[in-house]
């Protein structure tokens, strides 16, 4: 008769358990692991995609609820909003002046040109109970042009009930451009609101434009990366920038660039200086070697957002071989009709469908991309870093070394999300 003791058995099966406890707890894939550092993926383990994030940037729950202060029954007077430079530069500026028009208690005279690249009855639907818009003036100043009221001072902060109001009640029809330096802060909600509404919801795009953006969008291979690359002659003119090694043809086009914009590229410990800062553009080739360190698959179909006159653009081609343009799926006739402001609504409709956005500069168009992305629940977007390429090559790095340098620098941005062009209409969500 063979006994067995139960004793030493249990003795066993309890150390054993207590060991696989403990190793599971330990365990960096266990969800509710105690072990407090956990091994962030490395380049060329997944894409930049694929990166946990901590926050986002969504819509303001008090702005979407649409909680309105009633319009006032009397008007002070009409605002026309002026708007210059490139087409997101306008919308930009345009957005601001609906946010004054509110808080002036104005009604607000739509832009010339506003009906060739937006739809005014989208427009003017969607921004009922936020602000009073006409689409003609009333017959007794229909025949005036408004009075203009300088709106650029740059010193402190600019106040338009102080500044403008009086000039709105005193001749009932003015004209304005924005000021940079305003206060939307300040502004009380009613105001804030008008300004979220008319640039995330109350602007598409008219609908012969819409129509063509629409098939564009249907043409470009899906999925499909958004790449909007700034490096034309006269981005690297403005930018007093200096790039050795550039073709004939770009040195030739950077130097005319120059004599028209009159800024003479910096030199010496000033140039090092400005590229560290971030100033200078990224070259197609740099960003090529960017979008390689975040895993990037050479394959991956790439629109093309971008200007005309794009230098050395070999530098990106010659590694993304599916790049397609504007020009190159519009056929002829399309493309030579349109102006330089349909040709970027064509890129930003393209840009915030697109599966992924990533821009090599930080400017109206990007972070009105970002902004809108955002508002359609679409994060897939990013912005490469002037200044961390810049610090990361004076340092000597190359090769793998940088490549893995530049993953890092790129994950921690992305993992960390970035603001919109508005961030008085957005809000951090922690995830």
């Amino acid at each position: 008769m063979v006994v067995f003791s139960v004793k030493p058995l249990f003795t066993i099966f309890v150390v054993s358990l207590t060991l696989l406890v403990v190793l599971t707890l330990l365990s960096p894939h266990y969800p509710f692991s105690l072990n407090p550092i956990s091994r962030e993926p490395s380049l060329g383990e997944v894409d930049i995609w694929s990166v946990r994030r901590l926050m986002e940037w969504r819509p303001c729950k008090w702005w979407l609820q649409g909680h309105l202060t009633a319009l006032p029954l009397e008007t002070n007077g009409y605002i026309r909003v002026d708007c210059y430079g490139g087409l997101n530069q306008m919308r930009r500026d345009f957005c601001d002046g609906v946010g004054v028009a509110r808080l002036l208690n104005a009604t607000l005279v739509l832009p010339n040109g506003f009906a060739d690249v937006y739809d005014l009855d989208y427009f003017i639907q969607h921004m009922n109970g936020f602000v009073k818009v006409v689409k003609t003036l009333p017959p007794e100043i229909a025949t005036k042009e408004p009075v203009p009221v300088d709106c650029s001072k740059r010193k402190g902060q600019f106040d338009y009930v102080e500044s403008v109001l009086p000039s709105l009640l005193k001749h009932k029809y003015i004209s304005i451009t924005p000021a940079m330096s305003q206060r939307r802060d300040r502004y009380p909600l009613y105001a804030k609101a008008a300004l979220c509404q008319a640039c995330y919801k109350a602007l598409r795009l008219a609908k012969p434009l819409e129509t063509k953006a629409s098939k564009l969008l249907d043409a470009i291979p899906k999925p499909f990366l958004s790449l909007h690359l700034r490096f034309e002659p006269d981005m690297v003119a403005y930018s007093q920038c200096q790039y050795p090694g550039l073709s004939p043809a770009s040195v030739k086009a950077v130097e005319a660039a120059v004599a028209l914009v009159e800024r003479k590229p910096w030199t010496g410990e000033l140039a090092r200086v400005w590229r560290q800062r971030g100033k200078c553009p990224l070259t197609p080739n740099e960003t090529a070697l960017i979008l390689q360190s975040l895993s990037i698959p050479p394959t991956t179909n790439i629109y093309l957002a971008a200007g005309d006159g794009l230098m050395e653009i070999e530098g990106l081609t010659d590694i993304y071989t599916n790049i397609f343009t504007k020009s190159s799926l519009l056929n002829e006739e399309d493309f030579t009709s349109m102006h330089g402001n349909t040709k970027a609504a064509l890129d930003y409709y393209i840009s915030i469908n697109s599966d992924s956005y990533i821009a090599t500069y930080f400017g109206n168009m990007d972070k009105m991309v970002a902004a809108m992305r955002a508002f359609t629940g679409l994060y897939k977007t990013l912005f490469l870093s002037r200044r961390g390429f810049a610090e990361l090559t004076s340092q000597g790095l190359r090769g793998k070394e940088l490549m893995q340098a530049l993953w890092k620098v790129h994950r921690d941005e992305f993992v960390a999300g970035r603001g919109s062009a508005l961030p008085e209409c957005y809000c951090e969500f922690k995830l």
